[in-house]
């Protein structure tokens, strides 16, 4: 078997609850990192960084201009979960606090700040320094994803009164919460940024506290009372949790069943299908956790105990990997698990294993009545269904299956992708897969026909009909891509974006990886 796991970013939208403020603080948890009197146990440039009024100053003037950021590092150790509160005061320029930041050379920093500026337009959100710019802006509820990506989920009014006095040169209090994947900002006591970082090639869990003055016009930034609390279990704040319950939400658990080597290169890829897949949710969405079981029915007796969905791309008819188990896997989606199945798995011999599909998926694949030619689906208009969300209207040529086996009148199906077949679709004789008298009418009328859909079972569970993905490569087509990770959430019951899930780049080198065969040596 292997795990594809972690908690991570791509980009899901999370609906994040309005965090409460105002609990009570208990000051002995706090230690003081800074003594008010000296630099002790601090690191800058002493041209730049000294005490004064008590407090660690920074200043530039007209005259004595920086010519690029400069940090104080706090050499007490590293940061990682924790609660800092402290007081700030700055008068012309920019400022900010680092914090599970990373030291790149002498005094310079980069990572996340919670952002200060004179003018007050960026005071309170969060900024990834020397990296990928805004995450969180001042009034906003976001979520990164990959690379710069970040989906906004909610926007909130900063209170007004938090954010008078900071133009003002007056002193203010800043608390930064980081637990976890999520980070939270408050000015004076409003929250003013809230985020939840999944891009694991860019978040940090863990990191040096720096404080910054930036480079530019003449500016004076000051911090003082600074005051440091580690987090753990024992003494999770109340801000750091969602309606009462700890702030690692409920984590949606896929589970991929890959079948075997098939096809020749480039074709029936469960394996790397299944593993680009699992990667691709897993990058955008911090609450997702992917098990992919390759070439095969796992061997693992619980391997679908905490499924939330189950996804199948493998061989079908007699070969399908369900086929010895289906007593077994009813009893899963009883529990009213999600099923999704692609291209041949949505194929199964008719009579008994056949009922039992079309009552957890809502439609399949009869031999005998459904026809598996290779066409461009032209796809004009796509419903309104979470599954669509940030689909654009396209065209592929795959193996496109068609006149499914569905239920009577369409009972619990919603069609996703439908498409009118070229005529050229029937030029095969007729056949267990290659055509019958009804799917020749069908074509002949020039009826749509349902390639993909969404279907809500008897047990109350979710799943997802896909008869495309033949072709390895058809995975670049972002619209085709993005219509099946879709597919996935809703099945799993996970939010779907409103603007469908964020993607990775995904190129020929991405798709050439896992594949079941070396590419071919072209012919001399």
């Amino acid at each position: 078997m292997t795990q594809t796991g972690s908690l991570v970013f791509l980009l899901c939208p999370i609906v994040l609850l309005l965090v409460s403020i105002g609990q009570a603080e208990t000051k002995s948890d706090y230690k003081t990192i800074f003594d008010g009197t000296s630099l002790n146990g601090w690191d800058g440039n002493p041209q730049v960084w000294s005490v004064e009024d008590g407090a660690l100053t920074a200043q530039s003037t007209a005259k004595q201009r920086l010519k690029k950021n400069s940090f104080l590092i706090w050499r007490g150790g590293v940061v990682a979960d924790f609660d800092l509160r402290l007081k700030f005061r700055i008068e012309g320029g920019n400022g900010g606090i680092q914090y599970r930041s990373q030291e790149v050379g002498k005094w310079l920093v980069a990572g996340y700040q919670a952002d200060i500026d004179a003018e007050n337009r960026y005071t309170g959100m969060l900024y990834d320094e020397a990296g990928r710019g805004i995450l969180a802006k001042r009034g906003e509820r976001a979520a990164g994803a990959v690379g710069k990506e970040r989906q906004v989920a909610e926007t909130f009014e900063v209170a007004a009164a938090a954010l008078t006095s900071v133009e003002q040169g007056e002193w203010n209090e800043y608390r930064i919460l980081a637990v976890g994947t999520r980070m939270l900002h408050f000015i004076n006591g409003s929250l003013t940024a809230d985020f939840l970082d999944g891009d694991e090639d860019h978040a940090d869990s863990a990191g040096i506290l720096a404080l910054q003055i930036h480079a530019g016009p003449p500016s004076k930034v000051q911090y003082k009372d600074i005051r440091l609390k580690t987090i753990d279990e024992t003494n999770r704040p109340a801000e750091a949790r969602i309606d009462g319950s700890d702030l690692r939400r409920k984590t949606h658990r896929i589970v991929f069943v890959a079948g075997t080597k098939s096809h020749q290169y480039g074709a029936h890829e469960h394996n790397a299908g299944c593993l680009l897949l699992a990667k691709e949710l897993e990058r955008a969405c911090p609450t997702v956790k992917t098990d992919v079981y390759r070439n095969g029915w796992p061997k693992e007796a619980d391997a679908f105990e905490k499924a939330d969905t189950v996804v199948m791309f493998c061989d079908g008819g007699p070969r399908h990997v369900v086929m010895p188990h289906v007593d077994d896997f009813q009893q899963v989606m009883k529990r009213g698990t999600g099923l999704v199945c692609l291209h041949y798995a949505v194929e199964i011999p008719k009579g008994g294993p056949g009922d039992r599909l079309l009552s957890w998926l809502g439609g399949y694949f009869e031999t005998g009545w459904s026809v598996n030619p290779h066409w461009t689906a032209e796809f004009t208009s796509l419903p309104d269904h979470p599954i669509a969300n940030g689909v654009s209207p396209f065209a592929v040529n795959d193996e496109w299956y068609f006149h499914m086996r569905f239920p009577s009148q369409m009972k619990g199906v919603t069609p996703i992708l439908s498409a009118v077949p070229p005529l050229d679709t029937m030029k095969r004789p007729d056949g267990p897969h290659e055509g019958n008298p009804a799917v020749r009418k069908a074509v002949g009328e020039r009826r749509a026909q349902h390639v993909a859909w969404a279907f809500e079972n008897e047990f109350g569970g979710r799943a997802f009909g896909f008869t495309g993905a033949h072709f390895h490569w058809n995975w670049g087509d972002d619209n085709f891509r993005r219509i099946v990770l879709n597919a996935i959430l809703w099945t799993a019951k996970h939010e779907v974006p409103p603007q469908g899930i964020g993607l990775l780049k995904v190129d020929r080198a991405r798709l050439e990886q896992n594949q079941d065969d070396p590419p071919p040596v072209p012919k001399p």
